[in-house]
């Protein structure tokens, strides 16, 4: 199994945004459409380069993906911060996330670099499911009354987030760039747990597949569909693509992996239930019960299994170990 498969199963959203847009070309495509035009002319997208870790502290760090990239504009450095944001509910804090992230950016680069210090530029993708409603100014965290704001003013930090909200924007319609069309059309579907028109989308050749199937493009977006929705009909996705004989060998090559998967793990669930059902016959025997009979306990699960067995095992020690 893959650094990536191991991720999906544990974090799917954060594991198929930093795979995707750890990739500089996908990254240089992604700023490139949602940066302003201003800064996009302005680069030389030949220097961009992703750092090799995030610079935030560990006990900073909060259920998001971070990715942290340097690019030259008029030949200084400047920090693209790119957080992707997988929250249930939209965050009115994240101007103030964001301060607390630069400042630890800054404080390393400080450390490591000295001065002068880069600008740092941050930038939300949202994922949903909620559209974004807050302000993407740290400013507006605060409220001055107007005759304090001349006094007070100055010494606010002022800066703003950018920020791609995909339950706004079409990708399909939206994106020029073909790979990060089918990167962001597939996180907006699987939010809105529509990933079957996904698929159909992509079976009606909305993108070549030559370039799905580059560096296993399509069999990540496989996969990570399939850690969202543990339902999704593979082999359904595969009749879908019938057009494409190299794509449906992809999808029914999964659900044949998914297929062998699951018979491993019944007979490992099995192994395990035998193992519970014994030590719960022989518990009851010990008690001078009679046995539960093995059909009954096939039909528990394990938790269910385990249950019984610690109840037992409390009655036996209460009435025999006193």
């Amino acid at each position: 199994m893959t650094d990536f498969e191991q991720e999906l199963a544990s974090q799917p959203h954060d594991a198929f945004a930093r795979c995707m847009l750890s990739d500089p070309l996908h990254a240089k495509a992604f700023f490139q459409s949602h940066l302003p035009p201003e800064v996009v002319a302005a680069a030389d997208w030949s220097t961009l380069a992703l750092q090799p870790a995030s610079f935030v502290r560990q006990n900073l760090q909060q259920s998001h993906t971070d990715l942290l990239y340097t690019v030259k504009v008029a030949e200084r450095e400047v920090l693209l911060y790119l957080l992707l944001e997988h929250q249930t509910s939209v965050d009115a804090l994240m101007p103030l996330r964001f301060f607390i992230y630069i400042a630890e950016v800054l404080r390393h680069y400080a450390e490591t670099h000295g001065l002068p210090l880069p600008p740092v530029l941050p930038f939300v993708l949202h994922q949903g499911p909620d559209r974004w409603t807050v302000s993407t100014h740290f400013r507006d965290l605060f409220e001055l009354p107007k005759d304090l704001e001349g006094l007070l003013g100055p010494y606010l930090p002022t800066f703003q987030h950018a920020l791609l909200d995909l339950t706004q924007v079409d990708p399909a319609n939206e994106e020029s760039q073909p790979q990060m069309k089918v990167i962001l059309q597939l996180m907006k579907a699987a939010r809105q747990k529509r990933l079957m028109e996904f698929f159909e989308w992509v079976a009606k050749g909305e993108v070549e597949v030559t370039l799905l199937l580059r560096e296993d493009l399509f069999r990540r977006c496989l996969l990570y569909a399939v850690h969202i929705d543990i339902n999704l009909d593979v082999e359904g996705i595969a009749r879908t693509l019938s057009t494409s004989n190299e794509l449906q060998t992809e999808a029914m090559s999964l659900a044949q992996k998914l297929r062998l998967e699951g018979r491993a793990e019944g007979r490992q669930e099995g192994q395990v239930r035998g193992v519970w059902s014994g030590k719960i016959q022989l518990l009851e025997q010990l008690m001078g019960r009679k046995p539960t009979s093995t059909e009954h306990l096939v039909e528990m699960d394990v938790a269910a299994l385990e249950t019984r067995f610690n109840e037992l095992e409390q009655q036996y020690t209460l009435r025999f170990k006193k």
